[in-house]
């Protein structure tokens, strides 16, 4: 086989074989494809799509690509969680002890934040000592000790992704569905975890902006995973506005603390248990505690606290605060309307919370903390969010990505259900 043959049948809206599909993952992962070639055949597949079984062969060839995790000698079922990304999207920091302390084991492997979404990594290492790099050997000791891990992925697992994602960023081709599904479900998949629950995110904060496109990423994604042996289930979930009322690293993570400690605001604690139910489900663990009676009784507590333990952290240490703050303040009474979740997450990003580029570094303590959420009644004069940043400079930008993305008025907008819908295997 050659590349100019694969890209030149894809260009012409042929399927590709799984022989060819095949060929040409190994041949990029070896060198032997360049990124010329790789980048014309991801906008040929950008522009005339894939069939499943072209998304399914695709997957599993970048999992062939590297090692495959194995849990099997855990004694209890294991359960994971992806989020497609948002703003204000803490969930994975109190969800993962949670589910641990109702029966599963809860291998997680997770992300960096980039531009206005954040990092589940970043937030976490806000926590002093707690290290994001484990070997193989110690998220096994993790597990067995707290019930839950969350960490990088290593340099093993699916090495065509990071090939090929690097790529698809600086060639217009992201935003093809079978390429997102394909790469999230190949590292999903090599994790090895047993079952896995979606959380597809819908609105001006996600990548998925429309419901249209976020259920045919979120039955792609099912599909690959019904296909590959992992029960798999998704929730479409609201992100026109943020989750929560803290977005940055440090500011989540005390949000999650109230969360686990029986607390906190009301659509987190809504989100955090219907996943975590969702992935018991999944993982056929039905006669466990209901997660909201862990959250209650200080079970899920006593598991993060383990969680962040066992990886070098301080469970009881004072997180960083920003060394800056300025308050935003309702410009008349009345009902705050909308709360727009792409310009808070960019306020964020600017004022240090996110980074431009994967090497950029980040700032513990700056983000956005709100005072009130769309549907409650302020006055004017009231503070409506207040701008952490270690640096003064930052609060202009960041007031200007603000502009237009708040308002008040009389009467609350439509807004999307916290949980839009649930997709299953067909």
């Amino acid at each position: 086989m050659d590349a100019i043959e694969v890209i030149r049948a894809k260009r012409d809206g042929g399927e590709l074989t799984t022989a060819q599909i095949d060929w040409v993952i190994d041949a990029y992962t070896r060198g032997e494809v360049a990124d010329e070639q790789m980048s014309a055949l991801a906008m040929a597949i950008l522009l005339n799509g894939m069939d499943r079984r072209e998304i399914a062969a695709w997957t599993q060839a970048m999992i062939r690509s590297g090692e495959r995790m194995d849990w099997s000698a855990l004694d209890r079922p294991t359960a994971d969680k992806h989020s497609t990304g948002g703003v204000g999207d803490k969930i994975t920091l109190p969800l993962a002890p949670l589910v641990a302390a109702c029966g599963a084991y809860v291998p997680q492997l997770s992300g960096r934040g980039l531009g206005h979404t954040g990092g589940t990594l970043d937030k976490l290492e806000s926590i002093p000592g707690w290290r994001a790099s484990l070997s193989n050997d110690e998220m096994l000791a993790v597990l067995r000790s707290a019930g839950a891990v969350v960490c990088a992925a290593g340099s093993g697992l699916a090495p065509a992704d990071k090939k090929l994602y690097a790529l698809r960023d600086v060639t217009g081709t992201v935003e093809s569905i079978p390429l997102i599904a394909s790469s999230i479900m190949s590292k999903k998949i090599a994790e090895g975890t047993g079952s896995l629950v979606l959380d597809v995110k819908v609105g001006s904060g996600a990548f998925m902006k429309t419901p249209e496109t976020a259920r045919e990423l979120a039955e792609t994604m099912v599909a690959l995973g019904t296909d590959a042996g992992v029960r798999t289930v998704a929730l479409m979930t609201a992100m026109d506005r943020p989750l929560g009322r803290a977005v940055g690293n440090a500011l989540e993570v005390a949000e999650s603390v109230e969360v686990l400690a029986g607390g906190g605001p009301a659509d987190v604690v809504e989100l955090t248990v219907r996943l975590a139910r969702e992935m018991l489900e999944a993982a056929g663990v039905t006669s466990a505690k209901d997660p909201a009676k862990a959250l209650e009784d200080g079970s899920a507590m006593d598991a993060w606290r383990r969680m962040i333990s066992a990886q070098g952290g301080d469970p009881d240490a004072l997180l960083p605060r920003a060394a800056e703050t300025i308050t935003v303040e309702a410009p008349s009474s009345g009902v705050l309307t909308r709360l727009d979740a792409y310009a808070v997450g960019l306020a964020a990003w600017r004022l240090g919370a996110g980074r431009a580029r994967k090497e950029d570094p980040v700032s513990f303590g700056a983000g956005v903390e709100l005072h009130a959420k769309p549907g409650d009644l302020v006055r004017a004069g009231q503070p409506l969010m207040t701008l952490h940043a270690d640096e003064t400079v930052r609060f202009e930008r960041a007031l200007s990505a603000l502009e237009g993305g708040y308002a008040v008025g009389a009467a609350s907008e439509d807004q999307l259900p916290l949980v839009i819908d649930r997709i299953t295997a067909a």
